[in-house]
């Protein structure tokens, strides 16, 4: 089977989306994206066709949700493949909100995979995450050990990898490969891409940045009572970047095997949450205050990602350090103190 060259990309005004965006650009490849703005702007698209000098294919506005509109767009275009981005990702706010989360998570991907089925579409690159390992006492966590979620958005995305293998158990033409992120953080290094969020929860990046250019006065450190070096939570951080490689990578090994294969995507360091402003304070050379409040309902303590699978199996490994994370997600911060909306 020939590579896939003209790919449906949901969720692509999104951080990771339109990251990865640029990079199928950058190689080629033809674009149709789907997303509904609901934590992302339709302004993500003209940074992208100025990075990577090539327009999109087709931008549409829609909730993968809504299946018809879904089939309206397959019907338009001539798809070979899908990476599926578009849900929701906030573990906070899963707790607050867990009928919305398992409503947009799992409904999107069901209707999603309805879509594709009616039009012969049958290859996925679906956005996972790391918080399926939920809370654990191992240093490295490999895809193989079980998942614990401990909050609905883990669980969402578990329930969609379980729902992905028995479509691909039951339906061999079917092939997936969930790519479990870590903690994708950072920027494009032009300054033009990063992350905006329009809605919901800010993550722990984007926080340190308002608090370094004044527009927070300190950042909320949630808990430093966990049994890590210095109490606060540890994990994983990617570059946004290096994450949006590995989707274009994933692209090319659809036929390695068949059914539905799993990832981690992550450097296999840990970072606490102290050592990651201390980083980028030193980088943005400014003091980031912080404040300690109690632990978040549903967090866990530390997630760390055994990365040797994606190396082993597509000699892949992500290649750009905690500095030059902390150094792009600044710069985006200083071109675009207002985001997308600048």
């Amino acid at each position: 089977m020939p590579a896939p060259s003209t790919i449906l990309i949901t969720g692509g005004a999104g951080f990771i989306g339109s990251h990865t965006c640029v990079e199928l650009l950058d190689h080629g490849y033809s674009l149709v994206a789907v997303d509904d703005y609901s934590n992302s702007s339709p302004q993500a698209y003209s940074r992208v066709q100025r990075i990577a000098d090539r327009f999109l294919s087709a931008v549409y506005r829609l909730d993968v949700r809504n299946t018809r509109a879904v089939s309206d767009v397959l019907d338009h275009h001539s798809v070979d493949a899908v990476v599926h981005f578009a849900g929701k990702k906030a573990v906070g706010e899963s707790m607050r909100k867990p009928i919305e989360y398992y409503d947009t998570n799992i409904g999107g991907t069901t209707s999603l995979l309805r879509a594709m089925d009616e039009h012969g579409v049958h290859q996925m690159v679906f956005s996972s995450s790391c918080s399926i390992y939920g809370e654990t006492d191992k240093a490295l966590l490999s895809e193989q050990d079980p998942a614990r979620p401990t909050n609905p958005y883990a669980a969402s995305k578990w329930a969609c990898e379980q729902i992905l293998a028995d479509v691909c158990r039951l339906r061999p033409e079917f092939r997936v490969l969930s790519l479990r992120y870590f903690n994708p953080v950072g920027a494009h290094p032009s300054g033009l891409l990063g992350e905006s969020p329009r809605g919901g929860e800010v993550n722990l990046m984007p926080r340190l940045a308002q608090v370094a250019d004044g527009e927070r006065k300190s950042v909320t450190v949630y808990g430093d009572d966990y049994a890590t070096p210095d109490g606060t939570g540890v994990r994983d951080y990617i570059h946004v970047m290096d994450v949006a490689e590995a989707h274009r990578v994933a692209l090319e090994h659809f036929d390695d095997a068949p059914g539905m294969r799993v990832f981690n995507l992550g450097v296999g360091e840990g970072t606490s949450v102290l050592e990651l402003l201390a980083v980028f304070g030193e980088t943005c050379g400014r003091d980031i205050p912080y404040t300690v409040e109690d632990r978040r309902p549903g967090d866990v303590s530390e997630l760390v990602a055994d990365p040797r699978e994606v190396a082993h199996e597509w000699g892949w490994r992500p290649t750009r350090d905690l500095a030059a994370m902390c150094r792009d997600a600044w710069r985006f911060r200083q071109l675009n103190p207002l985001g997308y909306a600048d």
